[in-house]
């Protein structure tokens, strides 16, 4: 009875036919040729083919301003992150030729960035080092910005086919929602720490895994329980290196969805509960001899941060923004800006339509174990994004939410409150793609066609439009030309002038387009120099760098000192400088005459202007 029930469908649900093991023709014809036999292997394989492809193409239809000249195009809502994203990139190439150290003195010389403090993307960087190296960092940064809309999209496919069973088109439905909805887009301009989500399916995969094989009346052995631990620990490390953020978001999703699937399933979480305990122990136990060192240097290694950077009381969603339609949706409008703090956070922007079915859909199959857990998990997630005070239409009230209880807390404190928002995606999906699934069953046509119809329709108003791009502009030809070997030797440090400053980290380029092969001075990264060693973005401004910068920003020459001229010698001595460059800057006359008052007559090389010191 097994086998035929296995012959008579397939993983996805869908019947399938076996067919008889010889016919006539095939007697008279003789065995079926290679060509053949790899055609018949591969074709069942083709819908999924199809997919792929289809969410590729999403993919570069999104990203397509980037394309085909990256290094002269930047993500025209958010230039600053996309700097320094390109800069984490170039550094993170070291890792692959040896260079494991997380503390790199490529920037804020002499002191360095902790990189694990920092959201380096390390494990994608290292990946793509080939990629970096030949085509350089903006092709890189280009690839990961479309490859993780993608790839998040058919990771969920994969697993509403295959773990949850789901036809083919419900789950090209929920992955397509989870690849390319509102909150991710609205995240891939320049976040892409963010967008990286492919590997969270298959988080959710092992511990279904887990969870099915520590049941004792399933035919699954223990070793199945115990390799889901090992592979989930696996997966957790890499997502460390990736993005931590959403490894916490992922984790807190599934701790609240495990509770509520296990309360709906009393007996059945009875019984499964010591062997699921048992892996979630491996994974425990790998995890920490994985990342214990890593960890500790995150938070008590040099350049270390105690608390996170930004304000939850600012990064609160507002409420008002749920039934908004995002402006970067082909619906949406610039007027629901205000209801979001930038471009890069439209996390909450599900839209009215989409809540309205989701809701109805929730209800219609609300005695499903996994749909309670979606709605419960959903609800304080939604919940949490609003921060501590609840706001409504730009409005703040003194309505506190849950989140204020977590003000503060460790590791929670560094999670952006309106990004818990983005966990509703998938959870929303998931539901979409249960009821699709069921209406397609359905023997209604009436059924069959009003259900999948009115997901599409709500889909349509939140279908994303292609993100803004800008020019930039061209490198200076003194560092595209590997002049600046000419200045300063690989590993040394140059200051370029004016320094790079988290509102404006221009500078960096240089440094991500020679692969980090030099450092600078100062610098966008986080570091402990807040208030009593807390969190900031960037360092102190030694007296030079202030004297340069306001030069940049006024114009005119300042008078030059014995004070003046002992700090420009005291601060590039404390940098490790070897040369100070100056190449198009506002007022590039004014800077060139304060430098050399301080440095003495400069030098030209190419498009730019050196100070050896």
């Amino acid at each position: 009875m097994t086998s035929t029930a296995r012959a008579a469908h397939s993983d996805t649900g869908e019947a399938a036919i076996e067919a008889p093991a010889s016919t006539a023709t095939d007697t008279a014809a003789g065995a079926p040729s290679r060509p053949a036999r790899l055609a018949a292997r591969v074709r069942p394989y083709a819908p999924d083919a199809l997919v792929i492809l289809v969410f590729l193409a999403l993919a570069g239809y999104v990203t397509h301003g980037l394309w085909p000249d990256p290094a002269s195009r930047v993500m025209g809502l958010n230039p600053e992150d996309q700097v320094l994203y390109e800069w984490f990139l170039a550094a993170d190439t070291k890792f692959l030729f040896g260079d494991l150290s997380l503390l790199t003195d490529r920037l804020n010389a002499p002191e360095g960035v902790n990189l694990l403090a920092n959201t380096t993307v390390i494990a994608l960087g290292t990946l793509f080092t080939p990629v970096t190296l030949i085509f350089g960092v903006p092709v890189t940064f280009a690839l990961i910005a479309g490859g993780n809309l993608a790839g998040t999209a058919v990771a969920w496919y994969f697993l509403y086919t295959r773990v949850l069973g789901a036809r083919r088109f419900a789950a090209a439905v929920g992955g397509g929602l989870c690849g390319f909805g509102p909150g991710i887009i609205s995240q891939n301009n320049s976040h892409l720490h963010m967008t990286a989500q492919w590997l969270v399916p298959v988080m959710v995969w092992l511990v279904v895994r887990m969870a099915r094989a520590a049941d004792p009346d399933d035919v699954a052995s223990r070793r199945k329980v115990i390799t889901s631990g090992l592979w989930l620990a696996v997966t957790v490390a890499v997502q460390v290196f990736i993005g931590e953020e959403v490894l916490f978001l992922t984790a807190f999703t599934l701790a609240i969805m495990a509770i509520a699937y296990a309360v709906t399933r009393r007996k059945w979480a009875r019984r499964v509960a010591p062997g699921f305990l048992r892996g979630l122990g491996v994974t425990a136990a790998t995890a920490a001899v994985l990342l214990v060192y890593p960890l500790w240097f995150q938070f008590a290694g040099p350049q270390s941060v105690p608390n996170g950077v930004f304000s939850p009381h600012y990064f609160s969603a507002d409420l008002a923004s749920w039934t908004a339609i995002s402006p970067l949706s082909i619906a949406g409008s610039d007027a629901s800006k205000k209801l979001s703090t930038g471009a890069a956070e439209y996390n909450t922007f599900l839209g009215w339509p989409l809540l309205l079915v989701a809701v109805v859909y929730l209800i219609w199959q609300i005695r499903r174990p996994v749909v309670i857990a979606c709605a419960v998990a959903g609800v304080l997630m939604a919940w949490l994004s609003l921060g501590p005070d609840l706001v409504l239409n730009g409005k703040r009230h003194d309505i506190h939410g849950p989140y204020s209880v977590l003000v503060g807390l460790p590791i929670v404190d560094g999670a952006l409150p309106m990004r818990f928002a983005l966990a509703l995606l998938p959870l929303v999906a998931t539901v979409l793609v249960l009821a699709i699934d069921k209406a397609v069953r359905d023997s209604s046509w009436t059924i069959r066609l009003v259900v999948p119809g009115a997901i599409l329709a709500a889909l349509l108003p939140i279908f994303p439009a292609p993100l803004p791009t800008a020019e930039r502009p061209a490198l200076p030809q003194f560092i595209s030309g590997g002049h600046w070997r000419e200045c300063v030797q690989p590993g040394g440090v140059l200051v370029p002038v004016p320094l790079p400053t988290p509102p404006q980290p221009w500078a960096m380029r240089w440094a991500a387009a020679a692969d980090a092969e030099f450092g600078m001075p100062e610098g966008f990264f986080i570091g402990p120099y807040g208030s009593r060693g807390k969190a900031s973005m960037g360092t102190f401004k030694r007296p030079t760098s202030r004297l340069l910068e306001q030069v940049a920003k006024d114009g005119g020459v300042p008078a030059i000192g014995p004070d003046q001229l002992r700090e420009a010698k005291e601060d590039v001595t404390f940098w490790g400088a070897s040369c100070v460059v100056l190449v198009d800057a506002p007022h590039r006359d004014d800077l060139r005459a304060t430098l050399n008052a301080l440095y003495g007559p400069g030098t030209q090389v190419a498009d730019a202007w050196i100070w050896k010191v």
